[in-house]
């Protein structure tokens, strides 16, 4: 599955690809905000990423910006199963942050979620992450009022997170009207 957004192409990752997600995620101050992703993060690590099979119900997107020189791989965004339902979970290297890559990003699979029926989609970031909660508010999730112990692989230990819900038929995907 693909998806095309203003400056990004969402795509699944391809074997070749390994190296190149290596060098965006193999940064500490990246994995600690992710809960399954491992530190110290090594190539096999990578390997295993994306080489792993897809379910098309639970698709997982390498962020890449194309350019002159090709496509740039700047980060990874998709959807999770929990005990509870479906999650939706990113990260982007650390030359991108800032930039409204993951807002974007964002609202593109809040657009295949849409798609795929999903009628509401869960998220969380670690309280030391307010960057993350800020672009969850942006993509319109909204705060559950709820904080849980969650673990991280990155740190090797639990840490709260703030919980968010984004009920999707309260998300309305149409262009603005020009005037």
């Amino acid at each position: 599955m693909f998806h095309v957004t203003q400056r990004l192409l969402l795509r699944p990752a391809w074997p070749e690809d390994w190296e190149a997600l290596f060098g965006g995620i193999a940064d500490k101050g990246v994995v600690r905000n992710l809960a399954r992703a491992p530190w110290p993060y090594l190539p096999e690590h990578a390997r295993e990423f994306v080489a792993r099979e897809q379910d098309p119900r639970m698709p997982n997107f390498l962020m890449t910006l194309p350019g002159e020189a090709g496509s740039q791989i700047i980060g990874s965004i998709g959807f999770g199963m929990t005990d509870t339902g479906i999650e939706l979970g990113y990260w982007i290297a650390r030359p991108y942050w800032g930039q409204g890559f993951a807002t974007e990003a964002g609202t593109g699979v809040i657009e295949v979620a849409k798609l795929l029926g999903y009628e509401r989609l869960e998220a969380s970031h670690f309280l030391d992450n307010p960057a993350s909660g800020r672009v969850l508010r942006k993509l319109g999730f909204r705060p559950t009022g709820k904080v849980a112990k969650r673990h991280s692989c990155g740190r090797g230990e639990e840490a709260d997170c703030a919980l968010y819900r984004l009920d999707l038929d309260e998300v309305d995907l149409t262009p603005p009207m020009a005037a």
